[in-house]
């Protein structure tokens, strides 16, 4: 008979998602061989994460601080925006080492049959941020699937008569794909080739 804490620990840790019932027991096994050290690392690392970490004031990316390492750089181009779905896909493209422009993290794509509409992501608050009239190109970084064309195209929409070039990546991802899970060479290729929308 497994101890209750045991199993408590394997719960939890099953709930994470691509860990299953089997990883989560391995996981669970490893924490419990370890020194004692290393689970309360383990526990303050998740607490400060869930203390700390909150989005950024600008950009919605995710920062222990008012406004986060992206939108504090002074080197990066504030002329050029990528918008992408989540901060998954902003560390995926940031891996590439080819964007030198700055973000904005919609948080979600639109999708009507689960009652995401434009009201639940940070489109508001992209529009407010052209304001000021820095940006110039606006390169649309969704997923190349029916959500993130559809989201893509309403933000093209939105943003074409306010005069800034918007800009697609390209095709060089699978369709029904997801950038986080993209290696680097195709993401370099999808965003030196990205089209005029």
């Amino acid at each position: 008979m497994t101890p209750d804490p045991l199993n408590r620990l394997v719960a939890q840790l099953a709930k994470l998602p691509g860990i299953g019932e089997k990883t989560a027991q391995r996981l669970a096994f490893h924490i419990l061989r370890a020194p004692g050290e290393y689970a309360q690392e383990l526990s303050q690392a998740i607490r400060e994460v869930k203390e700390k970490v909150h989005l950024c004031a600008r950009c919605f990316s995710l920062t222990d601080s008012e406004l986060c390492g992206f939108c504090r750089d002074e080197r990066r181009d504030e002329r050029v925006l990528c918008v992408v779905e989540t901060f998954a896909d902003l560390m995926a493209l940031e891996r590439t080492r080819e964007f030198k422009g700055r973000y904005h993290v919609l948080h979600g794509v639109l999708s009507p049959l689960d009652g995401v509409g434009p009201e639940q992501l940070r489109i508001k608050e992209l529009l407010t941020r052209l304001g000021d009239g820095h940006v110039e190109e606006i390169i649309l970084a969704t997923n190349p699937d029916v959500e993130g064309e559809a989201t893509a195209l309403y933000l093209t929409r939105l943003l074409k008569p306010m005069g800034i070039r918007v800009s697609r990546i390209a095709q060089g991802l699978p369709m029904g794909g997801d950038l986080e899970y993209a290696d680097q060479a195709t993401l370099a290729k999808a965003l030196s080739a990205r089209r005029e929308l």
